[in-house]
């Protein structure tokens, strides 16, 4: 009775783990950025998604590698979650290469003979040009290397131990040795942190003829589970796309396992039938990377109605930041069926679009901030109001309630513009931070100051908001005349460079018919139903200020008699 060799058995793993790494790690410097550039391009649609996942996870080794390019592009606003969900899937597709290279390669020649020359190439090559991509494909070639000779040792420590392991006893149970060979497929990747890793394992104990086709099967589906549940730290702290994209790969790999388990015996019929047809003898390991391929187009299979629906749940699920902000909190379907309230509602979430644009303007003006808001959720509720405004549009309404929606929508436009020249408030904070002459530099602070004491007041949304008088910006008007006579002549002596000049007069030109913008629609806003206290700020909680909404339209329901 042979027994295990443990030392060579550790040894296996943590060289085949060294070369995936290595292997995977050298891929990405060499192919990485290509792919990169390349993600958004070629992921247009679901079949160019998934052929754009399984080939770049290929050709780098790393579903994880894919995935996080993939989380990259969403959460920089070039790839929309629906299409990246595409590029998930393909990601576990080429996952299967690995076991198709232990299988086609692995058992076929004598791994240590060929590894140790493929090493020392690698080796030679990186050591050649270790900051170039032919260092990097130098590691790649000593990964591969060092990745089939871990796969020898696996072999070496399994070598004659049928009879000592004995798994024949986990057999005849049913669902239930099934079962118990999936845990310790997703026990064992847990533990090693890579799926390839256990594969090469199962494989090899197959190849052996120590485990079973259908308990190495069941310990592959393990193997795919057990990288779901890696990925699950993932939504520790993440970013709402990165956790969407996380659930995403959970669901795949989850509800593929669940379906796989349970329907095992079919698929290893038609796997059989298959081999059978093309001639192949009886190769365990070939088998079960035929299995691992059908196992993941059976996952891809089963999403594809699937997607859709996942991406509306994933979108209302996880929120970012932007989105919640972005979202009504007043204006809704239902209350656009009576102009009376649409109007009331309508009052408040423009009163929102202006505390949002006033308050990322007043951020801007600041050159000393570098509170700068990250995301920019005013689009998105701009959009919803018109929107609102045109399905408003299609109901009867009296008079006053036609000139009041008009009135309103002005002040949007007003709050557009307002958005438009947040745009160039860009070189005040740089142009001014970059002044020496300290009599421009302390007049230039000073009316960016100034400018941001005078937004906050006409912000709409503040609790504390009072009708602006009609010359609140004749002080600032003066000032800006005087900084700009002041910068004019700077550039005509020389002490000032002509285009740091031209960079402050047109930021504080910028700054100053957004005021004027502002200072209109604030004014407009005030003539008409003024806004309660307390309706909310631009980081209030959306769903309390969701709720605020429906109560206050209760109160007028009930008011109103209706």
């Amino acid at each position: 009775m042979a027994e295990i060799n443990l030392a060579a058995l550790l040894g296996g793993v943590g060289l085949f783990l060294l070369g995936m790494t290595m292997m995977s790690g050298g891929l990405k410097l060499s192919l990485g950025p290509a792919l990169t550039r390349r993600l958004r391009d070629w992921t247009n649609g679901r079949l160019r998604g998934l052929l754009f996942g399984s080939v770049a996870t290929a050709l780098m080794q790393s579903s994880t590698a894919t995935t996080v390019a993939t989380i990259g592009f969403v959460n920089a606003g070039l790839l929309p979650l629906g299409q990246s969900l595409w590029v998930i899937f393909g990601a576990n597709l080429g996952s299967t290469v690995t076991s198709w290279l232990i299988a086609l390669i692995g058992f076929k020649f004598k791994l240590e003979a060929a590894a140790l020359p493929v090493i020392g190439l690698g080796v030679l090559l990186h050591l050649s040009g270790a900051e170039s991509r032919r260092g990097a494909a130098g590691s790649a070639l000593a990964g591969l290397g060092l990745l089939f000779l871990g796969i020898g040792f696996l072999q070496q420590g399994f070598a004659g131990s049928t009879e000592h392991l004995e798994l024949q006893r986990l057999s005849g149970y049913g669902l239930w040795s099934l079962i118990a060979f999936v845990l310790a497929g997703m026990l064992l990747t847990v533990l090693l942190q890579a799926s390839a890793a256990t594969l090469a394992i199962v494989l090899t104990l197959a190849e052996a003829g120590v485990l079973p086709l259908n308990e190495a099967a069941a310990a592959v589906i393990g193997a795919n589970i057990g990288t779901a549940i890696g990925i699950l730290f993932v939504l520790v702290g993440a970013t709402p796309n990165a956790k969407r994209a996380a659930i995403a790969h959970v669901a795949f790999n989850a509800l593929t396992g669940i379906v796989a388990t349970l329907t095992l015996p079919l698929l290893l019929f038609f796997i059989e039938t298959l081999r059978t047809a093309l001639g192949i003898g009886p190769q365990p390991a070939l088998s079960l990377a035929l299995f691992h391929t059908l196992f993941k187009l059976l996952g891809v299979t089963l999403m594809w109605p699937l997607a859709k629906p996942l991406t509306t749940f994933l979108k209302r699920r996880f929120k970012t930041q932007e989105e919640e902000i972005g979202k009504p909190h007043y204006i809704d379907r239902s209350v656009a069926q009576t102009p009376s309230l649409a109007v009331d509602a309508l009052h408040r979430e423009i009163a929102r679009l202006g505390d949002i644009v006033i308050e990322r303007a007043r951020l801007r003006c600041l050159p000393d901030s570098h509170n700068w808001p990250s995301s920019d959720p005013f689009p998105t509720l701009a959009r919803a109001i018109v929107a609102f405004v045109n399905d408003v549009n299609q109901r009867p309404m009296p008079e006053s309630t036609a000139s009041e929606l008009a009135q309103l929508l002005r002040s949007h436009r007003y709050y557009d513009n307002c958005h438009e020249l947040c745009g160039e408030l860009g070189n005040i904070h740089s142009a001014v931070s970059a002044l020496t002459h300290v009599t421009l530099s302390s007049s230039a602070h000073a009316l960016a100051a100034r400018a941001a004491a005078l937004l906050n007041q006409l912000d709409p949304a503040k609790n504390d908001f009072q009708p602006p008088p009609a010359d609140l910006l004749q002080g600032f008007e003066a000032d800006y005349q005087a900084l700009k006579a002041a910068l004019l002549q700077a550039g005509a002596a020389g002490t000032l460079d002509i285009e740091h000049m031209d960079q402050l007069m047109d930021g504080f030109s910028a700054l100053r018919r957004l005021l004027k913008q502002a200072h209109k629609a604030a004014a407009l806003l005030s003539t008409l139903t003024p806004v309660p206290s307390g309706n909310g700020h631009n980081g209030d909680n959306g769903v309390e200020a969701a709720t605020g909404a429906k109560n206050d339209a209760l109160y007028h329901r009930i008011t109103c008699g209706e």
